[in-house]
């Protein structure tokens, strides 16, 4: 008789993130790459693109959640998707107020999603690939502060918005990749 040992909370979850990883790698580069056609002005797609990206974040810390319940927490996560669904109502009111209103609703959420992915990710070191999210965290409370101060500016322009997210697309692939080690050994 033999026995199949099912694999740990700890090596489940890891590969769980690790395909949510993967997956938000990709849209943030495909998101990235589309809006930066149009970072000029705020088009009515552009609108929609722009409430998109905090809807997306909303639905991946959903799954999060769900995937990781077994090894901490889920209610940083859920602030994350409170966060990110004012964030998505935010940039719907802002997209019609101009590109300050809108850098200023974006750098505030990447403020807040920053401390929040600090907050997550610090914890889950021991479970491996988490390094990318805490460096991804700490910028990301940076960049906030600069699209806020960048608001202000003569010309401002979303680009620098637009930009953020494919620095945080590789620091999830980067996390995705070594989660792929911590999956496999545990």
């Amino acid at each position: 008789m033999s026995a199949i040992a099912a694999p740990s909370d700890t090596a489940g979850t890891a590969s769980a993130l690790r395909r949510l990883y993967f997956v938000r790698f990709a849209f943030a580069i495909v998101w990235a790459l589309v809006m930066f056609t149009m970072a000029k002005g705020i088009t009515p797609v552009g609108a929609v693109l722009l409430v998109l990206y905090p809807l997306f974040d909303v639905g991946a810390a959903i799954y999060d959640a769900k995937v990781s319940r077994r090894t901490g927490s889920p209610v940083l996560l859920y602030v994350n998707v409170a966060v990110s669904l004012v964030t998505a109502v935010g940039l719907g009111v802002a997209c019609a107020s101009g590109i300050p209103a809108v850098l200023r609703v974006w750098g505030a959420w990447a403020v807040v999603a920053g401390l929040v992915q600090l907050i997550v990710a610090i914890p889950r070191r021991k479970m491996g690939g988490q390094w990318p999210m805490i460096l991804s965290g700490g910028i990301s409370v940076l960049a906030g502060g600069s699209f806020i101060a960048s608001a202000g500016a003569d010309d401002p322009a979303l680009t620098s918005a637009v930009g953020y997210a494919i620095p945080g697309g590789i620091f999830f692939l980067l996390s995705a990749l070594r989660l792929g080690r911590a999956a496999r050994e545990s």
